[in-house]
């Protein structure tokens, strides 16, 4: 297993699959911790991939951004038959995909726990057409048996998912100073040629330095419910699971394995500095623009929250905030919640507008909320401003 080191520190190197605490009772590290880890230990990239979940990738994003660091944003599964696998977001549609299948998942089983089968997977995941790139790509997790040749049961997962994708798996091979991982290694290369799969070196990893590891033993013992005494095997055996340095990566990895992750890399160019808000087209009938749709709602909202006559007051703050609306390019946006609040108020669902929009007359108008500005002191840059530079929330 021994690999050359390409310089002093070890071999380029990028994590793969790496949990935070965003993966409840299971990792022990925030997301900027682990992104900050990895900066300091120069790799190349770190994917955040939390279990069913993308909780923890705007923080991580934010700081990964701040620091230079590539951030990749996948997840962590495990099927109902047991399949194991990480999936990463290659392109936007791949993310899509992702938080489609997290949500199938979630929605399919009780608050904080997912559900899915291969029938999920197959119906999120579509198979790349043959000559174009994939949009996710998948790290398998073999079993942790001790014998798991091409023929048996405990292959079969891997044999399914590289007949379903076929040039989007890999074979992830994490290696934690265990007992046996020498013979595990080469058993586990010998099957990946069997199944026409690619070995990738990955991490598991749980806390970004090995301090962590009596935290991350307290919270193993939580989810099962037991004490740390009665945690037993429970617990992994050692601190492994963190981020390590380069060199020791290489002498634990052949180079060809460590390479792999940045061949992985470098075919995910997803980004959440690609995401932005899209609103449905239905909202704005034809021969009006989002404009003079919005300006046509807010002066009849008004003229029926005043059916004496709109107050000289209340119609300059109307035309103020309109035109601040328009400038920002934010119609879409009051035309999307009014679509969703007359949806309400037809079906005699109670529903309010939260927080600061109580400081838009223009939300009043349209019925998103219901405190008329003569009751209070209204400051509707709280709820929209050219500083903030997006759509309120």
């Amino acid at each position: 297993m021994a690999a050359s080191h390409e310089d002093g520190a070890g071999h380029p190197y990028a994590e793969l699959h790496c949990l935070s605490n965003f993966s409840f009772l299971r990792g022990a590290s925030q997301p900027v911790e682990l992104v900050e880890r990895a900066h300091a230990l120069g790799y190349h990239a770190l994917a955040l991939t939390d279990e069913c979940s993308v909780a923890g990738v705007v923080r991580a994003h934010t700081r990964a951004r701040e620091l230079g660091l590539r951030l990749l944003i996948g997840a962590e599964f495990r099927l109902d038959c047991g399949l194991a696998f990480v999936l990463l977001a290659a392109t936007r549609r791949g993310y899509a995909q992702l938080c489609q299948l997290i949500t199938r998942g979630r929605r399919a089983a009780p608050k904080g726990r997912y559900r899915l089968t291969r029938t999920d997977l197959a119906d999120c995941l579509p198979a790349a057409s043959p000559g174009s790139e994939p949009d996710s790509l998948l790290l398998w997790r073999p079993p942790a048996l001790p014998d798991i040749p091409v023929d048996s049961p405990g292959a079969e997962p891997g044999r399914w998912l590289a007949r379903q994708y076929p040039g989007a798996v890999w074979m992830a091979v994490s290696v934690l100073r265990g007992e046996g991982d020498a013979a595990r290694v080469r058993q586990l290369a010998v099957l990946a040629g069997q199944l026409g799969l690619r070995c990738v070196a990955c991490g598991e990893v749980l806390m970004h330095e090995p301090g962590r590891r009596a935290l991350q033993d307290v919270l193993t013992a939580i989810r099962h419910r037991v004490t740390l005494q009665e945690a037993g095997w429970r617990l992994h055996p050692n601190a492994q699971r963190h981020l390590r340095e380069r060199a020791e990566l290489a002498r634990l990895y052949p180079a060809d394995w460590l390479a792999e992750t940045l061949r992985i890399a470098g075919r995910c160019t997803f980004s959440l500095d690609e995401l932005c808000y899209q609103y449905p087209h239905e909202i704005v009938p034809a021969g009006h623009t989002p404009t003079s749709w919005l300006r046509q709602l807010a002066w009849e909202g008004a003229a029926s929250r005043w059916p004496a006559g709109v107050p000289e007051k209340c119609r300059a703050q109307i035309e103020r905030e309109l035109v601040l609306i328009a400038e920002l390019r934010y119609e879409p946006f009051f035309l999307t919640v009014n679509d969703v609040a007359a949806f309400a108020r037809e079906r005699g669902i109670l529903h309010q507008g939260r927080g600061s929009a109580a400081n838009s007359i223009v939300c009043y108008c349209l019925g998103i909320t219901a405190v008329g500005p003569d009751r209070l002191e209204m400051l509707f840059e709280r709820f929209v401003s050219r500083e903030r530079d997006e759509p309120p929330d």
